[in-house]
């Protein structure tokens, strides 16, 4: 689980900066626990890079477990200071390639509104060239009239002039009008290219709610406006246990379905995101009291008894969520506001944690 708590520590210091860390002694009780605690993290990383840049994502995934699974109870220190150096220099590399692939993208829009630019600018010229030759035609016949002495030809040479010319305009505006429809069905197309990508880019690619990105800025339009509004962290109970006793596909497989469940039972909510790893943010238009009985109402829809198909036969688990709540309020930043959920959240969770272990003994 990538923690929301992580991201809100204020100010760390650079990742080049920080010194490694001690590993612990071959015979240290907590060895074990901190290796699978390490493992769980790094392939929480590598799904969260899928969801962050969905072209560069996989990549990383793969070689964050293929380092996962070098990571063994006996491990050598200095084998584990190799990984570490690894891990940091996969990040890294991620990381460009993922500025890289946006800057790319940005550019493809630049260059389609230039080559649509350069379209119509190539259209309009051709078209008043050819037509400016046609006018001077007219213009030396018009000069060449004025030197017949015959009344009727005059006459007739102005009208068959003026069919013409007249013919000429009518082609220019039919032709005008046709060259700026075209043109503005480019740009209807490319608007809705634009917004496809959009809308893909805002979506969480696992769950198919929305994505952290889509959330901040939603969030920080709310902040900006200094609207009334709340935050609801969901934070899913036990489901490390859901990995480690079943596997990850299992474990993507109810992220899933409790995502679709969220969208849609939550259609009263005015937001819903995916954070990263099993954590859920909710943005709700309204004041704390109604914030809590809308979230109450949502618990009990999504939570309960799901069944998931895996590779050895269905799997039922129930599901239950950890719900931190917090109304918005100025001047404080989103960084205080999530934080504020997040504290909420693992309040419940640590109360939720006692009541059940009360409940055994």
């Amino acid at each position: 689980m990538i923690s929301i708590r992580k991201y809100l520590l204020a100010e760390e210091p650079a990742m080049a900066e920080s010194p490694a860390p001690d590993l612990p002694k071959a015979d240290d009780a907590l060895l074990p626990q901190t290796l699978v605690a390490y493992r769980s993290a790094l392939a929480n990383m590598g799904r969260c890079s899928v969801d962050a840049c969905p072209a560069c994502g996989p990549d990383l995934e793969r070689r964050l477990g293929e380092v996962a699974q070098r990571i063994k109870k006996d491990i050598p220190a200095q084998e584990m200071q190799a990984v570490d150096a690894e891990v940091k220099a996969e990040l890294q590399h991620w990381g460009r390639l993922t500025a890289r692939h946006y800057q790319q993208k940005a550019g493809e829009v630049k260059e389609i509104l230039l080559v649509m630019a350069a379209a119509a600018a190539e259209s309009l010229g051709e078209r008043d060239r050819r037509y400016g030759v046609h006018i001077q035609q007219v213009t030396d016949q018009l000069r060449r009239i004025g030197n017949l002495d015959d009344i009727a030809q005059i006459r007739d040479s102005i009208e068959k002039t003026a069919l013409e010319l007249k013919s000429s305009i009518k082609r220019m505006a039919a032709e005008g009008k046709a060259a700026l429809e075209q043109l503005q069905q480019k740009v209807e197309d490319s608007q809705l290219k634009l917004e496809d990508a959009e809308h893909i880019a805002s979506l969480d690619v696992l769950t198919g709610v929305r994505s952290r990105m889509w959330i901040e800025a939603q969030i920080k339009q709310r902040i900006a406006a200094v609207e009334q509004f709340c935050v609801a962290i969901l934070d899913l109970d036990d489901f490390k246990k859901v990995n480690d006793e079943h596997g990850h596909l299992v474990g993507d497989e109810v992220l899933r379905q409790f995502g679709s469940e969220l969208r849609s039972n939550g259609r009263a909510v005015n937001g819903i995101g995916r954070w990263g790893g099993d954590e859920f943010v909710v943005v709700l238009d309204c004041d704390l009291r109604q914030a809590k009985e809308c979230m109450e109402r949502l618990s009990a829809w999504i939570c309960g008894n799901y069944t998931v198909e895996a590779p050895l036969g269905s799997v039922k688990l129930r599901l239950n969520a950890s719900i931190g709540l917090a109304q918005f309020k100025p001047p404080e930043t989103m960084k205080q506001l999530l934080e504020r959920a997040d504290a909420e959240m693992y309040r419940q969770k640590t109360a939720a944690s006692d009541s059940e272990s009360q409940m055994r003994r």
